[in-house]
């Protein structure tokens, strides 16, 4: 991996922090709806993955090879529908720095595993001690980013 592939992750990580908020927005000028939120959302995605797609040429062969997939392979899309529909449910309602630490906790947890048995088709990456370390003390800044101020405030009456 360099550099790059690391600051592009890490950007891609600061358009997931303002996508969450956008949407809560966007829900709230449609009367609070946020199915109708998250499918506009959707909706405006899909356009632009369509002319990406009808500019890169190659969407004839692509749709070819749709009916030969395995179903699992299009769950991706309903992944993203319950991490979009959650985020817009529960940013106004646990803060977005909540969420975001939570999301990450859950998807620390699950991409451990997921490395670790190589599931999916990727390569299998063990678990170490220095990586179970890491989780560990990302988990505890968690933790204390969701109950710091108020385990503070009983610690010190």
């Amino acid at each position: 991996m360099n550099l790059l592939q690391y600051l592009s992750a890490l950007i891609i990580g600061g358009c997931i922090a303002f996508q969450a908020p956008v949407n809560n927005q966007l829900a709230v000028a449609f009367g609070n709806d946020v199915v109708l939120a998250s499918l506009t959302s959707f909706f405006v995605g899909m356009v632009l993955l369509l002319v990406l797609a009808l500019i890169g040429g190659n969407l004839p062969a692509a749709l070819a090879i749709v009916p030969n997939q395995p179903l699992w392979k299009f769950s991706g899309g309903l992944l993203g529908v319950a991490y979009m529909f959650g985020a817009v449910y529960l940013v106004p309602r646990i803060g977005l720095a909540s969420l975001l630490a939570l999301v990450i906790a859950g998807q620390i947890l699950t991409s451990l595993t997921i490395d670790h048995f190589g599931l999916l088709g990727l390569m299998e990456r063990r678990i170490s001690l220095l990586k179970v370390a890491g989780a560990v003390l990302t988990l505890g800044g968690v933790v204390m980013m969701l109950f710091g101020d108020r385990l503070l405030a009983a610690w010190r009456a």
